[in-house]
């Protein structure tokens, strides 16, 4: 329910809050919680889009671009977390999330171009966008919205809103892919799984409605602050 709440609220697929759990309280190795987190977040992720759809705010073309490319890399994320060390790795995106999380703010005070991207630069953002998370979301265990919704609202000039509830929908097949892999390679704790789908699912569905009845700039202030926190626990890691 934590990872859920947390999920829906700011557009995440509660990865970063259902690994630390599990590995603190449920003393799984740090590959099983990624990977039983991953099979979680498909329905977090699918309650979490149903949720923001409601509300108007999943645009299905741009989650279908983000889920295309992000469905090969997150085969390859999975399987190069179940092979290699990933201290420093862990270090490095916490500290790109620190900076993400200071651009989201200062978002508005930074030159704009003055009309949106033209269609090619959007699509080349959402493809390297989807590539880049596909990728994390099979090595961290995370649901990808991490990675998402940055590039999303930064350089697609999407609304917060939009953007985590589009997110939230390309998660789905690419947790689906990334939750496949590492189930192969055993790294999938599954007596946890059902309970996490119901809890995640309940908590998806209050996150994402409160997320949709907040200003946007509170959301902006909560979506920053949790990547700070989660940047500096990777950091110290």
């Amino acid at each position: 329910m934590l990872g859920g709440c947390f999920g829906g609220l700011v557009g995440f697929g509660g990865g970063a809050v259902m690994i630390p759990i599990m590995t603190w309280l449920g003393k799984l190795s740090q590959h099983k919680a990624h990977g039983t987190s991953l099979a979680a977040i498909i329905f977090t992720a699918l309650v979490g889009a149903g949720t923001y759809f409601l509300h108007g705010a999943v645009d299905w073309k741009i989650a279908a671009i983000l889920a295309a490319s992000a469905i090969i890399f997150a085969r390859f994320g999975a399987l190069y977390a179940h092979s290699l060390p990933e201290k420093k790795l862990r270090r490095a995106f916490g500290l790109f999330l620190s900076i993400v999380s200071v651009l989201v703010i200062v978002r508005g005070l930074l030159p704009s171009a003055g009309q949106p991207p033209a269609f090619w630069v959007n699509l080349l953002v959402f493809l390297s966008t989807g590539a880049g998370a596909g990728f994390l979301a099979g090595m961290m265990g995370v649901g990808g919205g991490i990675v998402m919704v940055p590039p999303m609202v930064l350089l697609a000039g999407m609304s917060q809103h939009l953007a985590q509830g589009t997110s939230l929908l390309a998660m789905v097949p690419v947790s689906i892919s990334g939750a496949l892999t590492h189930h192969r390679l055993g790294n999938v704790q599954t007596d946890l799984v059902w309970g996490l789908l119901v809890g995640a699912g309940i908590g998806s569905y209050l996150g994402g409605t409160a997320a949709n009845l907040l200003p946007e700039l509170y959301l902006k202030l909560i979506f920053s602050g949790v990547l700070i926190l989660m940047g500096l626990k990777y950091i110290r890691s």
